[in-house]
């Protein structure tokens, strides 16, 4: 009972601010330059929403690797397990695109604040011309200095699963010449995706030496990028499978 009444604290707290912060940045944020506006929408929510985690459910994170990350903005590949990486990665690489299903943007409030801050949005529909966007748009981030995030498993996954990663973020990384970085973790074990109670704990996260792109195919550095997200993932849960 108590798990729960935090776990509803939380999302109280969440929600005004998401209602709030994102009303305000609507009104005011495409005004302000696009890194200062990126601190002032996501840096300022997302470090809101990171603390008051852990003041009502007692979820803190533990980073190694943080030294692996490189000088210049590359392609960033993330395991995708709850909704808290899609926060942490906001106050840990900035500014950044993420590349994001269309429709999110359409969310009140959230999706309005996130169309300010040019995510890469995609109609998943028609992977063809995804994929065309991605690199056209993920090789203009990547020149302006900024990183581009994907979840290259395509949804969420269960903890003890690694989902089969999708080349478009590889075919990037190569079209643009530039890194790939692998970053693993297990928030869903503490804020699993699709419950509503969260489970204190201390999240581990994991960042690998970069996987350069030279000499390497679309499909091949996917292939490396997928290899070295198993072994992370796997010294955090042993217990993790590969896709079938």
């Amino acid at each position: 009972m108590i798990g729960y009444l935090r776990s509803a604290l939380f999302y109280a707290g969440y929600i005004c601010a998401t209602v709030i912060w994102g009303g305000l940045s609507v009104l005011i944020a495409w005004m302000i330059p696009y890194r200062a506006r990126f601190t002032f929408i996501i840096g300022c929510w997302t470090r809101f929403c990171l603390w008051w985690l852990r003041i009502t459910c007692g979820i803190r994170y533990q980073i190694q690797g943080q030294e692996n990350l490189p000088a210049q903005p590359c392609v960033v590949f993330c395991r995708h397990e709850s909704t808290w990486e899609t926060l942490f990665l906001q106050t840990l690489l900035a500014p950044q695109a993420t590349l994001i299903k269309r429709e999110l943007l359409m969310i009140p409030f959230f999706g309005w604040a996130f169309a300010l801050l040019k995510p890469i949005a995609i109609d998943r529909s028609n992977p063809r011309a995804a994929l065309k966007k991605l690199i056209q748009d993920g090789k203009s981030r990547l020149q302006n200095a900024t990183w581009v995030v994907l979840f290259p498993e395509g949804t969420r996954m269960p903890t003890d699963q690694l989902g089969r990663f999708q080349v478009g973020g590889a075919a990037l990384a190569c079209a643009a010449g530039v890194p790939i970085t692998v970053i693993a973790h297990n928030a869903g074990q503490y804020w699993p995706a699709h419950q509503f109670l969260k489970r204190p704990g201390t999240i581990q996260v994991r960042i690998a030496p970069v996987l350069e792109s030279t000499d390497q195919s679309g499909k091949s550095l996917s292939a490396l990028a997928s290899q070295k997200m198993f072994e992370l993932q796997t010294s955090i849960n042993p217990a993790i499978r590969r896709p079938d």
